[in-house]
């Protein structure tokens, strides 16, 4: 499984290399936010990479997610979101 932390966000669907997966959220936090744990729906051999894709939607509340619009980026073509959290892997 994989935990993320999460700050003003809804989830709507979680997939591990293209397979639905199971995702939940535990108790809040003062200053780390909510945990979203993922469940992989297969375990994964060591070194194996996998692509956690999150259907989600934030607000202007969620303070840990930044947009550079796309005139910010190298490629100024599309905007770029990113996370100033780190992920923990269980």
């Amino acid at each position: 499984s994989q935990v993320l932390d999460t700050r003003d966000v809804q989830v709507f669907k979680v997939t591990v290399n293209g397979q639905d997966a199971q995702f939940a959220f535990g108790e809040k936090h003062s200053f780390k936010g909510i945990p979203l744990e993922i469940t992989f729906p297969n375990e994964l051999r060591r070194g194996q990479e996998a692509i956690v894709e999150i259907s989600f939607e934030s607000s202007p509340q969620s303070s840990a997610l930044q947009w550079l619009t796309p005139e910010q980026t190298s490629g100024k073509k599309h905007p770029f979101l990113f996370s100033q959290c780190q992920v923990e892997f269980i």
